[in-house]
Formats: structure tokens, sequence, C-alpha cells
């Protein structure tokens, strides 16, 4: 029998729709129940391709004894945190004020009937193990507590909320603006590089573009160069599908050789924008491969019918993390010739210790194409031959077995990261048909997601549901600026002026500055967020900052420019006493230090067509480089040149345009000094 989790479309949701828990999504009709029946409530967040939220399901959640004490202490709400990060957000800063440790999915919060969180965890064994109290026991002990120390459970509750108050709070600042906190950031960061296996941190290993991307465009050259070495070293290790292309969402060690399985469309995206940008600094065949793998995997299993695209694909397939992807020498035998099973073997190590569970390997290049050519006696191209061949083979193979579960909403914010991924590496690549396939994402958002000038967070079964967050807005007015770049649109440049007013309207803190997580008239919940610092994703904060000093130097328009620096200033004390968590903050400081350039073209076709890809792999992120037509109605006064019978540019840097350039040596000597600064 199903519990009212039937009735949702989250695919997170549905998974539990069949539990004997009587669960409910989030709602009023919840809270009310809580509060008539004066029971404590039992939250529990996670998301559809969670490895331990699958365990804790199985476990617990599916056995009839533990449901019963589930049911009868407690009003049951599951959540999933893609689509209500709202309350994933407010509940995982209070677990850390609890416990004192960092948080996670499942996701286990008992709440008073009015949402104040009063104690949690994360998961938890049906039974105690991992110095972790069994659940029927802890269900038992909680409902108990509720019971008897309900005085001190309020007294808590009360100090919880004002605590929950003050993790927002912050002085605006009125000091100057300077780099002191780009370069403590660049300097903090680079102190947990790994020279050995790149990457800033020590396992488990995560990739943060975000980190990567701030690194990269900073102009500073050891940065720069680390970045480089990270993405090579992420490339050729476990950590990307080698046959199927895409990233996973973590590496479990220091080497990015075993990852944790899922695959994240937030990862891909800002990785797919990272590696064309790494490609067209370095030519490196390596970048460009990791970024056609991405496309690839986007396009073969991860675009909708609407042509949007779909949230994550499951670690797991038939119970087990990973068995999807792993091999056995023997299996790879029997699929390829001696000749590919000898570069395979040694590019793959399989004659090494077997690096994963039960005698298997996960594939990773743990020799070079040269170092195999060598080792081989045969040229290099004849390798990468033999290579290529076998990885189509295990690639159709693998194709036969059981498949990872995929969560198939299409969620706002993360498509527009991969938006912004395709149309960079559109304009990084020249490739077309990556631009049109981002254009494409783009009206479909537009018409299932924008209704009455607001965005909905998400889209699923036809229904675009939840009020749009933070991230809605300034991930899709950022992914909007790459694509006017990559092809002008009149409607693209329309949409973006009304998300940016949509910002300042609906989610600006007009006293303090910078914006809240949700919108001023979104459901009221315990608090109210205003993130600053970046996570797996961006900071919503730092993109909205970026995106209203890009437009508003774009329109001349003061209201966004001023928002922009608003923002700075709300966050500069915490960006000043510990820099490194705001990368995307610090790009929007760079850009008040350094106004970006803003490139014009005009000519005929198909040469002002031919400068413009040429510009387009030199150009830093910093840069805008456009190339509208005499069609178009939306341009922007600053971009009203002289259309001439030669091709020219015009670069404008803040109030500032050099003379008119009419050779393409010019334009890009110009470009490619600004670039490597």
């Amino acid at each position: 029998m199903s519990n009212r989790l039937a009735l949702e479309t989250s695919p997170y949701l549905l998974q539990h729709a069949d539990n004997p828990v009587d669960w409910q999504a989030w709602g009023a009709e919840a809270l009310a129940q809580a509060r008539d029946d004066d029971k404590p409530i039992l939250l529990s967040v996670g998301y559809s391709t969670c490895h331990w939220c699958h365990v804790m399901a199985h476990e617990s959640f599916e056995d009839a004894e533990v449901a019963a004490l589930m049911n009868r202490h407690f009003v049951c709400i599951k959540v999933d945190r893609e689509e209500r990060p709202d309350i994933d957000q407010i509940y995982q800063t209070a677990l850390q004020m609890l416990s004192q440790r960092g948080g996670g999915w499942p996701l286990t919060m008992f709440l008073a009937p009015d949402g104040t969180p009063f104690f949690g965890g994360t998961y938890f064994p049906k039974q105690a193990r991992f110095n972790l109290p069994g659940f029927t026991q802890l269900l038992e002990s909680v409902a108990h507590a509720w019971r008897n120390q309900r005085a001190d459970i309020l007294e808590q509750n009360a100090s919880m909320r004002a605590a929950l108050a003050e993790t927002d709070a912050q002085a605006v600042a009125d000091g100057v603006l300077d780099a002191a906190p780009i370069n403590a950031a660049i300097a903090g960061i680079q102190q947990g590089f790994d020279p050995v296996y790149g990457g800033f941190s020590r396992a488990p290993k995560f990739p943060r573009p975000a980190e990567l991307e701030f690194l990269f465009s900073s102009g500073d050259p050891e940065a720069r160069h680390n970045v480089l070495f990270t993405l090579e070293k992420m490339a050729q290790g476990g950590l990307l599908d080698q046959l199927g292309g895409g990233f996973f969402r973590y590496s479990t060690d220091e080497r990015w050789s075993i990852p944790h399985f899922e695959k994240m469309l937030y990862d891909n995206g800002p990785l797919l924008a990272l590696y064309a940008d790494a490609w067209a600094l370095t030519d490196n065949v390596l970048f460009a491969q990791a970024a056609e793998g991405i496309v690839g995997w986007l396009q073969r299993e991860m675009t909708s019918p609407e042509g949007l695209f779909y949230a994550a694909l499951d670690a797991d397939s038939e119970h087990e993390e990973g068995k999807f992807y792993v091999w056995t020498p023997d299996q790879i035998k029997a699929l390829v010739t001696p000749e590919e099973y000898a570069v395979a073997h040694l590019c793959w190590g399989l004659d090494t210790a077997p690096n994963f569970e039960d005698h298997a390997w996960h594939l990773e290049m743990l020799l070079s194409l040269p170092d195999a050519a060598t080792r081989l006696g045969l040229p290099e191209s004849e390798v990468a031959r033999l290579l290529a061949t076998s990885r189509a083979k295990l690639f159709v193979a693998r194709e036969g077995r059981i498949r990872p579960g995929r969560d198939d909403k299409v969620l706002t914010s993360w498509n527009a990261l991969m938006i912004k991924g395709l149309a960079r590496a559109g304009r990084r690549f020249g490739r077309a048909d990556w631009i049109v396939q981002a254009e494409a994402a783009v009206d479909a958002l537009f018409r299932n997601v924008w209704r009455d000038g607001r965005l909905a967070a998400s889209f699923q079964r036809g229904q675009a549901r939840h009020n749009g967050y933070l991230d809605d807005y300034a991930f899709l007015l950022d992914a909007l600026l790459e694509l006017l770049q990559a092809e002008w649109r009149d409607a693209d440049m329309i949409w973006a002026r009304q998300l940016a007013d949509a910002l300042l309207l609906h989610f600006e803190d007009a006293e303090s500055g910078g914006f809240f997580f949700t919108s001023h008239d979104h459901e009221q919940l315990i608090h109210r967020t205003k993130p600053a610092y970046d996570n797996a994703t961006p900071s919503g904060n730092g993109i909205a900052a970026l995106c209203l000093l890009r437009l508003g130097r774009l329109l001349d328009e003061t209201r966004y420019q001023n928002a922009a620096e608003r923002t700075l200033r709300a966050f500069q004390a915490s960006m000043t006493e510990h820099p490194t968590p705001y990368p995307s903050l610090l790009r929007t400081l760079e850009g008040v230090l350094l106004p970006p350039q803003v490139i014009v073209l005009r000519g005929p076709e198909p040469e002002v067509s031919a400068w413009k890809r040429a510009a387009d792999k030199v150009a830093d992120n910093a840069s805008l480089v456009f190339k509208p037509t005499s069609d178009d109605r939306e341009i922007p006064t600053s971009l009203h040149k002289t259309v001439q019978t030669a091709v020219n540019a015009t670069i404008c840097d803040g109030v500032r345009c050099l003379p008119e350039i009419v050779q393409l040596p010019d334009l890009l000597a110009i470009l490619s000094n600004r670039a490597v600064q």
C-alpha cells in the first residue's frame, strides 16, 4: 500500500512511496498534523542517487518494525534536497550546531512541531554499529525525551533559533575594495595543492569547479599551472568515466582513482567549461577528449525529449556501488584482440593489483600513450588507435549491463550550469552544434519553467514545481550572458534583463545588501539563509553579483552595478577575514577592480565569423565578446557600432575604448596579452 509520496513527482520521494512509513512531503498539512497531534517531526532529507540514503532505506524504512515505531511516535516527512535546497540548507546548518561536526545525506533530524530541530544526525544503522546508535533505539530515546524532557527541549530550541539568526548576520563594510582578499584566497587555496596527484585537498577529493575556475582566471601563473595539472590528473584517473565520458562526483582516494560513482549534472556543466578553457590555452588533446566525453554522455543519457537535462545518475546498480563500471582482465580479453589487449593492459594497469572490490578494476590511465608506445615499440598513433577501438568495444558490451538508476527530474539551476558549459565549450571549440543544443535548452526552460515573470525550480512529468531559488535566477542569467556571446539572440537579452530585474525585486536584501536564497514571498521557514560561500555549486550571491556587474557594464545600467557592489560590501568583512570559501564573490571583486573588456565585432560574412572563432579561442573569461548583426533589435547602446565593408573590432575597457582594430592579428595579440596577465 502506498503512502502519500505516491502523489509526488520527485524520483527520490517516489522511491519511498511504498515504504510502510507514513511519509508525507514537506508542506502545511504535515506541519499542521504535528501541531494537532503534539508529535515531533522526523525529517529525512536525501536524494535519489545517494548511496547511504539507499542503505538506510533498505535497512530501516522498508522494515515494518522500524516503520511502526516511526509512525507511532512521529510525523514523518521526506524531503528531496535537490528540490528543496532551502530546507536542506537550514537543517544541515542546524545539525552542525547541534553536533559540532559536518552534515551530509541522508540527513535525519528530529524537529518540534514548529520546525525547530532538537536532535539529529545523518545515516543511522538499524542496529548499533560504526559507533552509531541503532535507529530503533534512537527512535525510542527521542520519543521518550519529547514526552519527559519537553521543557529542556523548548529551551534549547529558543537558543537554536537565536543561533540560526546569527549565522547570516554581517556588518556592511564601507571601506575600500582592494585585491587583498583575492591574493589571500589564491595563497590559501594553493597551500592545499597536491603536487603529485593534483587537487587542493586530501582524500576524499572533490573537483570543486568554482575554486578551479577562480584560480584559472586569476592571472597567477602558478595557480593556473596547478589547475591545468589537476585537470590533467582528473582526466587520466578514475574520476572520469574512461569509456562513456562524464565525471563522477568525487574520488575516495588522493589519486583520483576510485570515485563515488554517481554522476551529477551540476559537476559536469562547470567542468565542461573548465576543460574547454584549458584546451583553448594549451591545445592538450586530453582536455578536448574530456570535454567531448561530457557532451557525449549528456546527449546520450541525460537529455530529455524537451531538450532539457536530467539531474543525475545513481552510483548503484543491482544494489552494488560501481558494479556497472568495473571489469576483470578476463572480461576485457574476451572482447578485444590480442593487439588491443597489449595496449589496454599497459595503459589501464591491468597487470597491477586490482583497484576495486572482488578483484575487479575500475579503468584509469596509468600509463600515457607516449610511454606505452615506447614500451611496445609502436607509433603513438597506432597505440592511440588500438586503445580507442578497445574503448569502443568495452563500451558496447557495458551498454548491455543493468544500468544505474537515473534521476530524471529537471532542475533549473543545474540546467543553467550545463547550458553555460555547452555555450562556453561551443565557443572555444567552434562547435556550432553544441551552441544549438544550449539554445534549445534555454528555449525549453523558457517554455516550461517561466511563468508570469517567475521561475520554477524543477520540472518533472510535465509539471513545473517549487518557487525558484536564488541559484535558479543567478545561474540562468550567467548562462544567458555566455550564450549571447556564442550567438546573439534578442530573446536571450530580453530574458537576461527580466532575470536581473527579478533578482533585485524578489531576492535582494535592501537593507544590508546581498541576496536571500528564497524570494520575499516564499514559504516562511524557521530561518532565511543568505549563503555566500561556494559549495558543490557556485554561490548564488557570487554569481548574481558577477552577472549583475557584467550586465550593468554592458547596458550602462547603474542599478545592476550598484547591487553587485552592495553584495560585495555585505560580505566584505567575511571575505577579508577568511577569503578561501568565496571564489565566486572574489571573481566579482576582480570585475570591480579590473572592468571586463567588451569586444564588438562587425563586418561582412564569412570573415566576421572567422574573427569571432579566433577571438573566442583566446579571450579570457573576464572579456565579453559579441557579434551582433544588423537584424538584432535588443543591442545595447554600448554595442552599437558602425557596420563597414571590412571586418573591424572595437574593444572597450570600462569607460575607455581602444582605436578601431582592422587586422585580426592585432586583435588576437591584445586578447592574448590580457589572458595571460
